[in-house]
């Protein structure tokens, strides 16, 4: 048995699978985010921890007999989050997550200051990740800085806490924008420019590599032996990228949670700054892999059902689908907390556009639905610019739950969506099958395998094209009211 644990941005989210790869039994345990001010985005470490100590109980009890023979525990996270603790390894202050836009102006410093950052990292500096967010404490809040002795990514914090020890993996070091991918090791030339001593990070290891051992206190509490192997485990892209079996050459997925990761998994090193493409070490050793990365996905589903003062999501997308005749008169770009990819704006906000007397709740719930596709079709554009795409992809995360949004996606990038089974579990059974491949050293493509396939959705012909006209439009849209942002 192995136990996988995700810390997402909404929630944390752990799976119990067996040696038959069957996912025995899983909980998950909400989150809030915090937005103090203007592009800010945070959350408190302390409150992770809650949530997986209530997570991890309730999954013992549901686990039953087989909670007693995990043998290894792997970590899946939120990427690019900056996690400061002081030498008696607390936390400093709020964790700033990876939508957080506050490091504009520093993310632009980087990239003047050290023109091939995009090469070294395999992305140029954006707001969102660690390196910029300590630049900009370095500068408004020097006190808080100067007293960090460690910076970890998100799901590294867990680590700490399990271990007592600092190590993070190759995808969320590289999600750091502090490592050089083609090395897979911290670079000193970003760390300088970022104005960060080597010394304060976590040792960079593969995701399959053993980070270190269940501490005594942890497991008493958790009721297992101490000692159990705690692997490196990965970045949620990375994590969910393992789940999926996208580890060789030109596999591919989307993971649609609140935020949206468009995925393809490379054997080599390929940068592709000028598309802003993420290329980033992959979770296992000898890949990499190069991301579309959005901020906003399923995460727009929720807004809008609590603008409309819908609490069951559920209902609220049987009622658009009943309603669906075709695309909607509105039109939504659905960069509600800015967007990465394609254009690298923290300042982006979300917009409907076209509403009328006329317009519908389902109207509106149909046009976020479609801004969630059709800035996965903006971005295929770019990924198609580095290299070839199959013609079906697999899609996780919570928003493939509706199979009314898979027809608007599968139409909207002209694709045979594929739909996995437990394709809900998503980074957690990734991190689960890192879990196992640290504990049994068993090959990579064994246990790395696609899982079967539990529906696919093809793409309507004649919604594709007009989905095509819309995202002339949607384009368009953006680039006529990014001024006002």
């Amino acid at each position: 048995m192995y136990l996988g644990i995700d810390l997402g941005t909404s929630s944390v989210k752990a799976v119990v699978v067996d040696g038959e790869q069957r996912i025995i039994a899983s909980a998950t345990a909400p989150l809030t985010v915090a937005r103090p001010k203007a592009l800010w985005s945070e959350q408190n470490p302390a409150d992770w921890w809650a949530a997986v100590e209530q997570t991890i109980a309730e999954l013992r009890q549901r686990a039953g007999k087989a909670w007693a023979e995990i043998r290894a525990i792997g970590l899946s996270g939120q990427m690019h989050g900056a996690v400061l603790l002081d030498a008696a390894g607390e936390p400093i202050r709020p964790a700033i997550l990876h939508n957080d836009g506050r490091a504009h102006a520093e993310a632009e410093e980087l990239n003047r200051k050290l023109p091939t950052i995009g090469t070294i990292a395999g992305v140029p500096a954006m707001p969102g990740f660690a390196a910029p967010k300590l630049l900009w404490l370095a500068r408004h809040e020097p006190e808080v800085l100067g007293r960090a002795r460690h910076l970890l990514l998100p799901k590294d914090y867990l680590r700490f806490r399990l271990t007592h020890g600092f190590a993070t993996d190759m995808c969320d070091a590289s999600g750091a924008l502090l490592l050089d991918g083609a090395k897979r090791e911290w670079s000193p030339e970003i760390a300088a420019a970022a104005g960060i001593p080597l010394a304060m990070l976590p040792t960079a290891l593969e995701g399959n590599a053993v980070s270190g051992l269940l501490q005594g206190a942890v497991a008493k509490e958790w009721g297992l032996p101490p000692g159990i192997i705690v692997a490196t485990g990965a970045g949620d892209a990375a994590a969910g990228a393992v789940a999926s079996g996208a580890v060789n050459e030109g596999d591919a997925f989307i993971s649609l949670g609140t935020a949206t990761q468009y995925f393809v998994a490379r054997e080599s090193y390929r940068p592709s700054p000028e598309h802003l493409i993420h290329t980033f070490c992959h979770a296992l050793p000898g890949r990499w892999f190069q991301m579309a990365a959005l901020l906003n996905g399923a995460g727009a589903l929720a807004w809008a059902a609590g603008l409309l003062g819908r609490e069951d999501i559920g209902e609220l997308l049987e009622d658009t689908e009943r309603a669906f005749t075709g695309p909607s008169p509105v039109l939504f770009l659905p960069y509600l907390s800015g967007e990465r990819t394609p254009h690298n704006n923290p300042h982006a906000k979300g917009v409907l556009f076209g509403l009328t007397p006329a317009t519908t709740p389902e109207q509106v719930t149909q046009a976020v639905l479609e801004g969630v596709a059709l800035s996965l079709a903006d971005a295929q554009g770019y990924l198609e610019a580095t290299g070839p795409l199959p013609p079906r992809i697999a899609v996780n995360g919570g928003g493939s739950k509706s199979r009314f949004w898979m027809k608007i996606l599968a139409s909207a990038l002209n694709r045979t969506v594929l739909l996995q089974d437990g394709s809900e579990a998503g980074p957690a059974f990734g991190a689960a099958r890192l879990a196992r491949l640290a504990a049994t050293g068993e090959d990579v493509t064994a246990v790395c395998t696609k899982p079967p396939i539990a529906a696919e959705v093809a793409p309507d012909p004649a919604l594709a094209a007009a989905y095509a006209d819309r995202l002339t439009r949607f384009r368009a849209l953006y680039r006529a009211v990014a001024p006002l942002f």
